[in-house]
Protein backbone atom coordinates (compact mmCIF):
# COMPACT_ATOMS: atom_id res chain seq x y z
CA UNK A 1 0.00 0.00 0.00
CA UNK A 2 2.99 2.18 0.84
CA UNK A 3 4.61 1.28 -2.44
CA UNK A 4 1.45 2.55 -4.41
CA UNK A 5 1.02 5.43 -1.89
CA UNK A 6 4.49 6.50 -3.54
CA UNK A 7 3.61 5.90 -7.15
CA UNK A 8 1.05 8.06 -6.70
CA UNK A 9 2.79 10.72 -5.27
CA UNK A 10 5.93 10.51 -7.96
CA UNK A 11 3.32 10.49 -10.62
CA UNK A 12 1.70 13.82 -9.47
CA UNK A 13 4.76 15.23 -8.91
CA UNK A 14 5.56 14.44 -12.65
CA UNK A 15 2.40 15.32 -13.90
CA UNK A 16 3.18 18.65 -12.05
CA UNK A 17 6.45 19.60 -12.99
CA UNK A 18 5.96 18.57 -16.67
CA UNK A 19 2.38 20.07 -17.02
CA UNK A 20 3.21 23.40 -14.92
CA UNK A 21 6.00 25.09 -13.25
CA UNK A 22 8.73 23.81 -15.77
CA UNK A 23 7.57 25.36 -18.54
CA UNK A 24 5.16 23.49 -20.62
CA UNK A 25 2.21 26.13 -20.43
CA UNK A 26 -0.35 25.50 -23.01
CA UNK A 27 -1.33 24.38 -26.26
CA UNK A 28 -3.52 23.04 -28.13
CA UNK A 29 -3.80 19.46 -28.75
CA UNK A 30 -3.04 18.46 -32.18
CA UNK A 31 -4.26 15.43 -34.15
CA UNK A 32 -1.13 13.36 -35.82
CA UNK A 33 -1.50 13.47 -40.09
CA UNK A 34 -0.34 10.32 -40.87
CA UNK A 35 -1.32 7.23 -43.56
CA UNK A 36 -0.42 7.83 -47.34
CA UNK A 37 -1.00 11.00 -49.00
CA UNK A 38 -4.41 12.56 -50.37
CA UNK A 39 -5.20 10.98 -53.60
CA UNK A 40 -4.22 7.66 -52.59
CA UNK A 41 -7.56 5.96 -53.52
CA UNK A 42 -7.27 7.33 -57.17
CA UNK A 43 -3.93 6.15 -57.45
CA UNK A 44 -4.45 2.75 -56.41
CA UNK A 45 -6.95 2.67 -59.02
CA UNK A 46 -4.95 3.70 -61.77
CA UNK A 47 -2.54 1.69 -64.02
CA UNK A 48 0.31 2.10 -66.08
CA UNK A 49 0.80 -0.05 -69.18
CA UNK A 50 -1.43 -2.59 -67.29
CA UNK A 51 0.85 -2.66 -64.19
CA UNK A 52 -0.54 -1.70 -60.80
CA UNK A 53 0.79 1.22 -58.90
CA UNK A 54 2.82 0.40 -55.82
CA UNK A 55 0.88 1.33 -52.83
CA UNK A 56 2.22 4.64 -51.06
CA UNK A 57 1.45 2.94 -47.49
CA UNK A 58 3.30 -0.47 -47.76
CA UNK A 59 5.98 -0.65 -50.92
CA UNK A 60 9.05 -0.14 -50.15
CA UNK A 61 10.82 2.59 -51.13
CA UNK A 62 13.50 1.00 -53.02
CA UNK A 63 10.92 -0.99 -54.87
CA UNK A 64 9.16 2.20 -55.51
CA UNK A 65 12.33 3.16 -57.06
CA UNK A 66 12.51 0.13 -59.46
CA UNK A 67 9.25 1.00 -60.45
CA UNK A 68 9.81 4.41 -61.69
CA UNK A 69 13.24 3.44 -63.53
CA UNK A 70 11.21 0.70 -65.42
CA UNK A 71 9.36 3.69 -66.82
CA UNK A 72 9.76 6.11 -69.53
CA UNK A 73 9.27 9.93 -69.42
CA UNK A 74 5.65 10.08 -70.67
CA UNK A 75 4.72 7.35 -68.51
CA UNK A 76 6.24 9.41 -65.18
CA UNK A 77 5.03 12.48 -66.53
CA UNK A 78 1.63 10.92 -66.81
CA UNK A 79 1.47 9.94 -63.49
CA UNK A 80 2.82 13.74 -61.76
CA UNK A 81 -0.06 15.01 -64.15
CA UNK A 82 -2.51 12.59 -62.68
CA UNK A 83 -1.58 12.42 -59.36
CA UNK A 84 0.78 15.26 -57.96
CA UNK A 85 0.23 14.47 -54.29
CA UNK A 86 0.88 11.35 -54.58
CA UNK A 87 3.97 11.58 -56.71
CA UNK A 88 5.01 14.37 -54.34
CA UNK A 89 5.25 12.30 -51.24
CA UNK A 90 6.21 8.61 -52.79
CA UNK A 91 9.24 8.40 -50.55
CA UNK A 92 12.08 6.37 -53.47
CA UNK A 93 10.09 8.29 -56.76
CA UNK A 94 12.88 10.29 -58.64
CA UNK A 95 14.02 13.73 -57.35
CA UNK A 96 13.42 15.95 -60.14
CA UNK A 97 10.14 14.32 -60.30
CA UNK A 98 8.78 14.85 -57.11
CA UNK A 99 10.22 18.36 -57.49
CA UNK A 100 7.46 19.04 -60.01
CA UNK A 101 4.87 17.05 -58.82
CA UNK A 102 4.59 19.50 -55.28
CA UNK A 103 4.93 22.49 -57.83
CA UNK A 104 1.59 21.19 -58.97
CA UNK A 105 -0.20 20.25 -55.89
CA UNK A 106 1.24 23.51 -54.26
CA UNK A 107 -0.94 25.76 -56.74
CA UNK A 108 -3.78 23.58 -56.98
CA UNK A 109 -4.48 24.32 -53.38
CA UNK A 110 -4.97 27.76 -54.55
CA UNK A 111 -3.86 28.88 -51.08
CA UNK A 112 -2.15 32.32 -50.44
CA UNK A 113 -0.63 30.70 -47.49
CA UNK A 114 1.42 27.99 -49.47
CA UNK A 115 1.47 29.89 -52.79
CA UNK A 116 5.39 30.67 -52.27
CA UNK A 117 6.26 26.91 -51.77
CA UNK A 118 5.63 26.94 -55.48
CA UNK A 119 7.92 29.59 -56.67
CA UNK A 120 10.64 29.32 -59.37
CA UNK A 121 14.00 27.93 -57.86
CA UNK A 122 12.11 25.94 -55.38
CA UNK A 123 12.86 22.01 -54.33
CA UNK A 124 9.63 20.91 -52.47
CA UNK A 125 10.65 17.07 -51.72
CA UNK A 126 7.24 16.85 -50.04
CA UNK A 127 3.86 18.53 -49.48
CA UNK A 128 0.76 17.79 -47.50
CA UNK A 129 -2.17 20.06 -47.23
CA UNK A 130 -3.61 17.99 -44.69
CA UNK A 131 -4.01 19.79 -40.94
CA UNK A 132 -1.87 22.58 -40.55
CA UNK A 133 0.39 21.18 -43.99
CA UNK A 134 3.60 19.41 -43.93
CA UNK A 135 6.75 20.14 -46.11
CA UNK A 136 9.88 19.26 -46.92
CA UNK A 137 12.56 21.13 -49.12
CA UNK A 138 15.67 20.45 -50.26
CA UNK A 139 18.58 22.98 -50.35
CA UNK A 140 21.27 22.09 -52.41
CA UNK A 141 21.80 19.10 -54.97
CA UNK A 142 20.53 16.20 -53.25
CA UNK A 143 21.21 14.09 -56.40
CA UNK A 144 25.07 14.77 -56.53
CA UNK A 145 25.72 16.03 -52.75
CA UNK A 146 28.42 13.73 -50.54
CA UNK A 147 26.81 15.02 -47.38
CA UNK A 148 23.22 15.30 -46.88
CA UNK A 149 21.99 16.77 -43.36
CA UNK A 150 18.57 16.53 -42.51
CA UNK A 151 17.26 19.58 -39.66
CA UNK A 152 14.23 17.62 -37.63
CA UNK A 153 12.32 20.48 -35.89
CA UNK A 154 10.07 20.76 -32.70
CA UNK A 155 6.90 22.40 -31.98
CA UNK A 156 5.31 24.81 -33.79
CA UNK A 157 6.82 23.99 -37.54
CA UNK A 158 4.09 23.36 -40.27
CA UNK A 159 3.73 24.48 -43.94
CA UNK A 160 1.36 27.16 -43.42
CA UNK A 161 3.96 29.62 -41.76
CA UNK A 162 7.13 27.37 -42.79
CA UNK A 163 7.51 30.78 -44.98
CA UNK A 164 6.61 33.27 -42.39
CA UNK A 165 9.80 35.70 -41.50
CA UNK A 166 11.69 35.06 -38.91
CA UNK A 167 14.98 35.78 -37.45
CA UNK A 168 18.36 34.68 -39.42
CA UNK A 169 19.54 31.22 -39.18
CA UNK A 170 16.18 30.19 -36.99
CA UNK A 171 13.44 27.77 -37.80
CA UNK A 172 14.23 24.46 -40.30
CA UNK A 173 14.30 27.01 -43.52
CA UNK A 174 17.15 29.34 -41.88
CA UNK A 175 19.03 26.40 -39.99
CA UNK A 176 19.64 24.74 -43.47
CA UNK A 177 20.64 27.59 -45.20
CA UNK A 178 22.60 28.95 -42.18
CA UNK A 179 24.14 25.29 -41.92
CA UNK A 180 25.36 25.05 -45.55
CA UNK A 181 27.23 28.33 -45.70
CA UNK A 182 29.20 27.39 -42.67
CA UNK A 183 30.14 24.57 -44.76
CA UNK A 184 30.85 26.27 -47.58
CA UNK A 185 28.36 25.60 -49.62
CA UNK A 186 27.00 27.87 -52.10
CA UNK A 187 23.53 29.01 -51.32
CA UNK A 188 22.01 29.53 -54.02
CA UNK A 189 19.48 32.36 -55.52
CA UNK A 190 15.51 32.10 -55.68
CA UNK A 191 12.15 33.40 -53.89
CA UNK A 192 10.64 32.69 -50.85
CA UNK A 193 12.73 30.80 -47.72
CA UNK A 194 15.30 30.16 -50.41
CA UNK A 195 16.09 28.57 -53.22
CA UNK A 196 17.37 24.85 -53.30
CA UNK A 197 19.02 24.92 -56.53
CA UNK A 198 22.16 26.21 -55.85
CA UNK A 199 25.16 24.59 -57.83
CA UNK A 200 28.28 24.97 -55.06
CA UNK A 201 29.56 22.60 -53.02
CA UNK A 202 28.69 18.77 -52.21
CA UNK A 203 26.03 19.23 -48.99
CA UNK A 204 22.36 18.85 -49.29
CA UNK A 205 20.33 20.21 -46.15
CA UNK A 206 16.85 19.30 -46.06
CA UNK A 207 13.81 21.44 -43.82
CA UNK A 208 12.10 18.62 -43.28
CA UNK A 209 8.76 19.37 -41.41
CA UNK A 210 7.34 15.77 -42.10
CA UNK A 211 5.13 15.07 -39.07
CA UNK A 212 2.55 17.24 -37.15
CA UNK A 213 4.36 19.06 -34.86
CA UNK A 214 3.00 20.12 -31.51
CA UNK A 215 1.83 24.22 -31.34
CA UNK A 216 2.96 25.77 -27.71
CA UNK A 217 4.35 23.61 -24.84
CA UNK A 218 1.27 22.12 -23.90
CA UNK A 219 1.00 18.59 -23.02
CA UNK A 220 1.67 17.59 -26.56
CA UNK A 221 4.97 18.88 -26.27
CA UNK A 222 5.41 16.65 -23.08
CA UNK A 223 4.33 13.42 -24.37
CA UNK A 224 5.46 10.95 -27.05
CA UNK A 225 2.51 10.67 -29.28
CA UNK A 226 3.09 13.21 -31.95
CA UNK A 227 6.95 12.30 -31.65
CA UNK A 228 5.71 8.29 -32.00
CA UNK A 229 3.92 9.17 -35.27
CA UNK A 230 6.54 11.32 -36.61
CA UNK A 231 9.25 8.78 -36.04
CA UNK A 232 7.81 6.33 -38.64
CA UNK A 233 7.53 8.83 -40.90
CA UNK A 234 10.85 10.25 -40.21
CA UNK A 235 12.35 6.99 -40.67
CA UNK A 236 10.96 5.96 -43.75
CA UNK A 237 11.90 9.04 -45.22
CA UNK A 238 15.30 8.45 -44.75
CA UNK A 239 14.73 4.62 -46.33
CA UNK A 240 13.90 7.14 -49.38
CA UNK A 241 16.85 9.22 -49.04
CA UNK A 242 18.84 5.91 -49.12
CA UNK A 243 16.25 4.41 -52.45
CA UNK A 244 17.65 7.15 -54.37
CA UNK A 245 21.23 6.64 -53.66
CA UNK A 246 21.69 9.56 -51.46
CA UNK A 247 24.44 9.36 -48.53
CA UNK A 248 23.62 8.25 -44.91
CA UNK A 249 22.19 11.75 -43.35
CA UNK A 250 23.28 13.50 -40.58
CA UNK A 251 20.28 14.42 -38.62
CA UNK A 252 19.98 17.32 -36.18
CA UNK A 253 17.15 17.20 -34.24
CA UNK A 254 16.29 20.39 -32.22
CA UNK A 255 13.67 20.78 -29.49
CA UNK A 256 11.08 18.06 -29.35
CA UNK A 257 12.50 17.11 -33.01
CA UNK A 258 14.95 15.12 -30.99
CA UNK A 259 12.06 13.16 -29.27
CA UNK A 260 11.69 12.30 -32.59
CA UNK A 261 14.91 11.23 -33.33
CA UNK A 262 15.67 9.24 -30.77
CA UNK A 263 12.37 7.01 -31.48
CA UNK A 264 13.61 6.82 -35.03
CA UNK A 265 17.31 6.25 -34.72
CA UNK A 266 17.08 2.52 -34.45
CA UNK A 267 15.13 2.69 -37.61
CA UNK A 268 17.72 5.00 -39.51
CA UNK A 269 20.80 5.15 -41.74
CA UNK A 270 22.04 8.32 -40.49
CA UNK A 271 25.67 8.31 -39.61
CA UNK A 272 25.13 11.30 -37.03
CA UNK A 273 22.18 12.49 -34.43
CA UNK A 274 22.95 15.52 -32.98
CA UNK A 275 20.25 16.68 -30.72
CA UNK A 276 20.15 20.30 -29.56
CA UNK A 277 18.08 22.22 -27.19
CA UNK A 278 16.56 18.90 -26.45
CA UNK A 279 13.82 17.71 -23.54
CA UNK A 280 15.05 13.87 -24.00
CA UNK A 281 15.00 11.41 -26.48
CA UNK A 282 13.00 8.69 -24.54
CA UNK A 283 16.01 6.54 -23.87
CA UNK A 284 18.22 6.76 -20.91
CA UNK A 285 21.68 6.47 -22.44
CA UNK A 286 23.00 7.17 -26.18
CA UNK A 287 23.70 3.18 -26.09
CA UNK A 288 20.23 2.62 -25.67
CA UNK A 289 19.32 4.14 -28.83
CA UNK A 290 20.37 1.21 -30.64
CA UNK A 291 21.90 3.05 -33.65
CA UNK A 292 25.09 3.28 -35.30
CA UNK A 293 25.22 6.85 -36.08
CA UNK A 294 27.33 8.60 -33.95
CA UNK A 295 25.25 10.47 -31.39
CA UNK A 296 25.96 14.36 -30.04
CA UNK A 297 24.14 16.87 -27.98
CA UNK A 298 24.39 20.63 -27.32
CA UNK A 299 22.61 22.97 -25.15
CA UNK A 300 23.29 26.91 -24.43
CA UNK A 301 23.46 28.64 -21.38
CA UNK A 302 20.19 30.83 -21.62
CA UNK A 303 18.31 27.99 -23.75
CA UNK A 304 14.96 27.67 -21.31
CA UNK A 305 14.85 23.72 -22.21
CA UNK A 306 17.20 23.87 -19.12
CA UNK A 307 13.95 24.25 -16.87
CA UNK A 308 12.47 21.28 -18.43
CA UNK A 309 12.71 18.28 -15.90
CA UNK A 310 14.15 15.00 -17.45
CA UNK A 311 11.64 12.91 -16.24
CA UNK A 312 9.33 10.14 -17.99
CA UNK A 313 6.61 9.15 -15.87
CA UNK A 314 3.41 7.45 -17.92
CA UNK A 315 3.79 8.47 -20.75
CA UNK A 316 4.71 11.75 -19.76
CA UNK A 317 8.46 13.70 -20.35
CA UNK A 318 11.20 12.62 -22.10
CA UNK A 319 13.78 11.26 -19.98
CA UNK A 320 17.52 12.14 -19.53
CA UNK A 321 19.09 15.27 -20.70
CA UNK A 322 21.33 14.42 -23.97
CA UNK A 323 23.85 16.42 -22.71
CA UNK A 324 24.63 14.80 -19.12
CA UNK A 325 27.85 12.89 -18.19
CA UNK A 326 25.36 9.85 -17.89
CA UNK A 327 23.41 9.95 -21.21
CA UNK A 328 26.98 9.70 -22.90
CA UNK A 329 26.51 11.46 -26.29
CA UNK A 330 29.59 13.52 -27.38
CA UNK A 331 29.05 17.10 -26.50
CA UNK A 332 29.07 19.99 -28.66
CA UNK A 333 30.66 23.52 -27.56
CA UNK A 334 27.44 25.95 -26.99
CA UNK A 335 28.88 28.63 -24.72
CA UNK A 336 28.05 31.15 -27.03
CA UNK A 337 24.65 30.09 -27.89
CA UNK A 338 21.74 32.48 -27.13
CA UNK A 339 18.11 31.39 -26.50
CA UNK A 340 16.14 28.62 -27.62
CA UNK A 341 17.02 28.77 -31.46
CA UNK A 342 20.45 30.44 -31.77
CA UNK A 343 22.39 27.35 -32.16
CA UNK A 344 22.90 27.94 -36.24
CA UNK A 345 23.67 31.80 -36.13
CA UNK A 346 26.62 32.56 -37.78
CA UNK A 347 29.91 32.84 -35.56
CA UNK A 348 28.81 30.45 -32.84
CA UNK A 349 30.79 27.45 -31.52
CA UNK A 350 27.63 25.28 -31.97
CA UNK A 351 27.28 26.31 -36.28
CA UNK A 352 31.00 25.55 -36.61
CA UNK A 353 30.74 22.05 -34.93
CA UNK A 354 28.01 21.21 -36.57
CA UNK A 355 29.08 22.16 -39.95
CA UNK A 356 32.35 19.79 -39.72
CA UNK A 357 29.51 17.26 -38.47
CA UNK A 358 27.61 17.79 -41.26
CA UNK A 359 30.86 17.48 -44.04
CA UNK A 360 32.27 13.91 -41.84
CA UNK A 361 35.17 15.91 -40.65
CA UNK A 362 34.40 15.12 -37.16
CA UNK A 363 36.41 13.06 -35.02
Amino acid sequence: MRRFGRTLVTAALAVTLVGGTAGWASGDSQTAVTGPPPGTDAWQADTVSGRSLPDPATTAPREVAAFFAGLDDAARHRLLRSHPLVVGNLEGAPLPLRYEANRIAVAATGEARYASLAAPGRQILAFDPRGRGQVVEVFGDLERAEHVSVIVPGSDNDAAGYDTRRKPATGPAGMARSLREATGAESGTGSGSGSGSGSGGSLAVVAWIGYTTPVGVGLDAADGRLARAGAARLARFTAGLDAVGAPDPVLFCHSYGSVVCGLAARHTDAADIVAFGSPGMRADTAAALRTGARVWAARGPSDWIADVPNVEFAGIGHGVDPTSAAFGARRVPAADVEGHTGYFVPGTQSLAAFATIAKGAAR
